[in-house]
């Protein structure tokens, strides 16, 4: 362990030691416990999101200033393709320019940011004072003897937990959050950041430029920022288990999106028969019966609600943006009709 990361550690330490905060310790003792039964890191891929750097809340933002500066998640690092992302910083600034201002000279600025992106796979474009930028990261889950990872007893739950289907989907947890590879959450998760400094691609079946890319990051951008833990359902098939459905902000979250699944869209959408559909109900309600259960077996099918990490390579200019051998199977485009100066949209 270098020095530098040792008194990295050290100062987190220090830390939870002068704020003698129970329910951190409580919460460090419940990370340690899981390292020992979860010990493995289990890669699922890349993801990608949008950030923007901007100024610090308070600061001035007169040009050349010199003042302090962050980086904050815009749009959610869950995109499976850096062009997914790229649409979504498309889409945003478009709206910025439609909704959020009536000064002409700031929505041309916005505007030909979108032009750009309409004509470019750009991975950065800067408007009104602020960069845009497609960000890449890695997702992965612990894994040990009996599976994936299941939430924690520490993990927050909401207040109320509903098994209503909301109207609208609650996002990622990391919307709006600002990311700093300084920032320590605990020591575990200190440990952790140190553990995934060194961390890259080396499966002989991955792609040579993959492995190389990754290992290139290591040098390019040795820092790492270690995103909210995410959770999910996953459905174990032979020895392996994928993702079903998107990434929701606690462990009650996933548990009602798992009961969604086996009660409204799974029967549909894989037609099952008569006998499967009851019985997928009947395990539905078992399920929100037990309240935090965290695991659904049923007709040869198994579910399992899991917790999700996510990690963002950090360099001398800030955030990882995606690689040359991340792949993209479509282009930019158009994605919004023409607007005016003035605000007037041309359908």
């Amino acid at each position: 362990m270098g020095d530098d990361w040792k008194r990295q550690l050290d100062r987190v330490h220090e830390g939870l030691v002068q704020r003698d905060d129970p329910a951190e310790w409580v919460t460090e003792a419940d990370a340690v416990e899981a390292s020992y039964r979860y010990p493995h890191l289990l890669l699922r891929g890349p993801v990608f999101g949008l950030a923007v750097e901007e100024p610090e809340p308070g600061a001035d933002e007169g040009p050349g200033d010199g003042a302090a500066r962050r980086w904050r998640i815009v749009s959610p690092v869950v995109s499976g393709r850096p062009q997914e992302a790229r649409d979504e910083l498309n889409s945003h600034l478009w709206f910025k320019a439609k909704d959020e201002t009536d000064d002409p000279a700031q929505r041309r600025e916005l505007l030909a940011a979108v032009a750009v992106l309409e004509r470019e796979p750009v991975n950065e474009v800067a408007a009104l004072g602020r960069r845009y930028r497609v960000v890449r990261g890695d997702e992965f889950a612990r894994g040990g003897d009996d599976g994936l990872e299941p939430p924690r007893p520490t993990d927050p739950e909401p207040v109320e937990r509903s098994w209503e289907f909301p109207g609208a989907l609650a996002p990622p947890p990391e919307t709006g959050v600002a990311i700093d590879p300084g920032q320590e959450r605990g020591l575990m998760a200190a440990a952790l950041k140190l553990a995934l400094r060194d961390f890259h691609y080396q499966g002989a079946d991955l792609p040579a430029d993959m492995r190389e890319d990754s290992a290139r990051a290591m040098r390019t951008h040795p820092d790492v920022a270690l995103l909210p833990v995410g959770f999910g359902v996953a459905e174990r098939k032979g020895d392996r288990w994928r993702p079903r459905g998107m990434l929701m902000p606690t462990p009650h979250d996933a548990r009602r999106m798992l009961f969604d699944g086996l009660t409204e869209f799974w029967p549909k959408a894989f037609r099952l028969t008569p006998q499967k559909k009851a019985a997928y109900a009947r395990a539905a309600e078992r399920f929100r019966t037990a309240g935090r259960a965290d695991e659904v077996r049923v007709a040869g099918d198994h579910y399992r609600i899991c917790r999700v990490e996510r990690m963002i390579r950090w360099g001398a200019d800030g955030p990882e943006t995606p690689r040359r051998s991340d792949v993209d199977h479509y282009g930019p485009d158009q994605m919004h009709p023409r607007m005016d100066e003035d605000g007037t949209v041309h359908y």
